[in-house]
């Protein structure tokens, strides 16, 4: 007879007791060497075109064994199977964020969090509390600031920092992490002057009267950000648990961790064998981490869960910072057209290295010619290795597109990386910024997806604040968080459901070449798992963002469970 349990009291003895140790990653499902589990009771998405929906899924040893009616999922799984009713929550295949920094996230709950500053002002205020707690001499830094909106209507300087900071080295990144404000004292601390030239790939902003401001942009923080203290590895350690901790209450089973320091993959392995790390991450290692992966091919975890095999390049810079690499100049600023970070013959050399290696590029690229360059040089460096196939590079971002270049991602076999959240909060400024005319190409995902595209979906938290409500709702609603929206904002660009099910989900898992095992509820997948309390395929669009996680499930283990 099967024993039902209740919800909450029974959910981890049952799935303790049905799954055991995680197999390899080729090892096949094994139905007898522990009892199954079957959920059942709520709305099961599979993400699968030829059945959307099934009645109860049942899973065993981290596998999924088998779906379909209760019924035939009960015989599948045998008379001493557990069942766990949903009690209504909904149940998807496990939501990934294709495009996150983890140890980012990590560290923006251990240092100064400035999201949510409302003005300058409110800015000032937070870096006047920060130094009261620090010693003379200290270096206050934090992250997170975005100026749209703020009554100020302009980015912060020096001037704002310095009262509030005369000894103590003031650096404050955008949230972007492609523009920062220094005082006085840390411009100082720096080498940097009004007579400093422009690094290449950085812009230091000046006054009418050649003054330095403080605002530093893309490469010229450097010799900022130098002054701020690495991380050491307790530290690393504490901000990796932090942020797993964060990432599965939000519902996430796994992440793409992008722009990686080679250096830390030890660590990360370690603390996900050790259950510190519970989330599946799929990395792209910064550029110098190519020669290994070339001498010794892909990296993977013990336990499978950690993986890697890419590498991160970026092309230009960012919107907000006027950073991005555009064809015409800024409407807002037309001196400006933004900046170029990679240079041809150096980046032609890495696609061929990589190409060679069967290792993916994935390209930061936001800008329309920043993108156009991008597709530019896959294709001629694809053209040239016309042996290799199935390479699923990625262009991060693909923010602001020419409207012709959009088909050039589906025949090229370039997978569009993008964050719903990003045009949700850049439809503040974008028009400002592009015009009207070049509005047609940005953050075009019905577009890209009926060019046959494939999006992952992602947060480039801690950029955004990393929570899959967001996310969702912004690919199916296309709306302000308080749901304003105008003509700007191209609502005809908004995705289905089914498919914004899929940017978050099977498309992840194809971008990171999983597809074999994850992405999808059906058996002989791993049995990740994420689980709101409401169905946000069928709810209304606002009701999206007050759902609540209510498990968050990776090999057939609870990562998180709703109290």
């Amino acid at each position: 007879m099967i024993a039902k349990n209740c919800f909450a009291a029974a959910l981890l003895a049952a799935l303790a007791a049905a799954c055991g140790p995680s197999p390899s990653p080729d090892e096949p499902p094994a139905q007898d060497s522990a009892a199954a589990t079957i959920f059942t009771g709520g709305p099961i998405y599979t993400a699968l075109d030829d059945a959307p929906t099934v009645e109860a899924v049942a899973i065993s040893d981290g596998i999924i064994l088998a779906t379909g009616s209760r019924a035939l999922v009960e015989e599948a799984a045998g008379a001493n199977a557990d069942i766990v009713d949903l009690a209504g929550a909904a149940m998807y295949p496990g939501f990934t964020d294709s495009h996150t920094h983890l140890l980012g996230i990590g560290m923006r709950e251990l240092t100064l969090n400035l999201e949510g500053a409302a003005s300058i002002a409110d800015l000032v205020l937070r870096v006047e509390a920060a130094v009261q707690g620090a010693d003379k001499g200290n270096v206050i830094y934090g992250r997170g600031w975005i100026e749209t909106g703020w009554p100020e209507g302009r980015m912060p300087t020096r001037d704002d920092l310095d009262p509030a900071s005369p000894d103590n080295a003031v650096i404050l990144e955008r949230a972007d992490g492609h523009a920062l404000v220094a005082n006085s004292a840390a411009l100082t601390a720096a080498g940097v002057d009004d007579e400093t030239p422009d690094p290449d790939g950085g812009v230091i902003e000046r006054d009418a009267n050649g003054r330095a401001t403080g605002m530093l942009i893309d490469r010229a923080q450097d010799g900022v950000m130098a002054l701020v203290a690495a991380p050491d590895a307790d530290m690393k350690r504490e901000a990796y648990a932090a942020a797993s901790d964060v990432y599965t209450a939000y519902g996430w089973t796994g992440v793409h961790n992008v722009s990686v320091d080679p250096g830390n993959l030890d660590l990360m392995e370690s603390l996900s064998q050790d259950d510190v790390l519970n989330i599946r991450v799929y990395n792209s290692v910064d550029q110098q981490g190519l020669a290994a992966l070339e001498e010794n091919g892909a990296r993977i975890s013990a336990n499978g869960r950690v993986i890697t095999n890419a590498i991160k390049l970026y092309m230009d810079g960012a919107l907000g910072s006027r950073g991005a690499l555009l064809t015409e100049p800024y409407s807002d600023r037309p001196d400006a057209s933004g900046l170029l970070l990679m240079h041809k013959k150096e980046t032609m050399a890495l696609f061929d290295r990589a190409l060679e290696a069967g290792v993916q590029v994935n390209t930061h690229a936001i800008g329309d010619e920043a993108n156009r360059l991008a597709l530019d040089w896959c294709e001629e460096a694809f053209a040239r290795h016309p042996d290799k196939s199935d390479l699923r590079w990625r262009i991060e971002h693909a923010q602001i597109l020419h409207t012709e270049d959009i088909p050039r991602f589906a025949a090229l076999g370039v997978i569009a990386s993008m964050q719903p959240s990003h045009a949700i909060g850049d439809y503040f400024f974008a028009p400002a910024r592009l015009g009207p005319n070049r509005l047609d190409g940005a953050y075009p995902w019905r577009s890209l997806i009926d060019a046959g595209a494939v999006i992952a979906g992602g947060s480039d938290a801690p950029v955004e604040r990393g929570d899959p409500r967001i996310e969702f709702y912004g690919a199916v609603a296309r709306r302000g968080l308080n749901g304003y929206q105008d003509e700007n904002w191209r609502p005809d660009e908004a995705v289905t459901r089914a498919e914004a099910l899929k940017m978050f989900t099977i498309w992840p898992a194809y971008a990171s070449f999983q597809d074999d095992s994850l992405g999808a509820i059906e058996p002989g997948k791993r049995a990740d798992f994420t689980v709101f309390s409401e169905d946000i395929m069928t709810i209304p669009e606002e009701d999206i963002l007050g759902v609540e996680t209510v498990m968050t499930i990776v090999d057939g283990e609870i990562v998180f469970a709703r109290q």
